[in-house]
């Protein structure tokens, strides 16, 4: 009975998200990920909704600080402000590189960063998913592409990835890159 008044508490909470019943899937990443060549700017091509980015020329920005971490520099242009979020990501473990852990706060913990797969040089696929009781999950997904615009192919190959991995894109939506200014 507590469980069902945690849900009922929590649905409010994830109405900008996707929400599936049971646990999280788990798919694939990225064999042999280097992280040297990963980090740098990507753009946001599109996305599963997620309540921290409703903007519009969404970007990421990747760096390795001295002492080993990944800083994260998230960017939205939204309410006629550029907004900013800095977090950073680990790698849990060396083994699996390509899963990392991203936080935005120091009272939050790592939530997942799956590099499911990447060229370095265009098209990144990535996949996080938060497990609830492991009675559901909410996921995110993002196709992140090293220019604002990739071209349709890309877009279809890098979903057809993600559904072949067993993640429900119904919810994804394209995030708007037109008249975005670059620095």
């Amino acid at each position: 009975m507590s469980a069902v008044c945690l849900l009922l508490l929590l649905l409010p909470l994830v109405s900008a998200q996707t929400y599936h019943w049971g646990p999280c899937p788990t798919p694939k990443v990225q064999p042999g990920f280097n992280l040297q060549q990963y980090v740098g700017r990507w753009y946001e091509i599109e996305k599963l909704p997620a309540s921290f980015e409703r903007g519009k020329c969404i970007e990421a920005n990747y760096g390795i600080r001295k002492d080993g971490t990944i800083q994260v520099l998230n960017v939205q242009f939204y309410k006629d402000k550029l907004r900013t979020a800095e977090g950073t990501a680990v790698v849990h473990d060396p083994r699996e590189p390509a899963k990392l852990g991203v936080s935005f706060s120091y009272f939050t913990p790592y939530s997942p960063y799956w590099v499911l797969t990447t060229d370095y040089t265009s098209l990144s696929v990535v996949y996080s998913c938060t497990d609830i009781l492991r009675l559901f999950h909410i996921d995110y997904a993002w196709i992140l592409g090293r220019s604002r615009f990739l071209p349709p192919e890309t877009v279809r190959y890098a979903k057809e990835l993600l559904i072949d991995e067993g993640i429900d894109l119904f919810r994804m939506k394209a995030t708007d890159q037109k008249g975005c200014k670059d620095k």
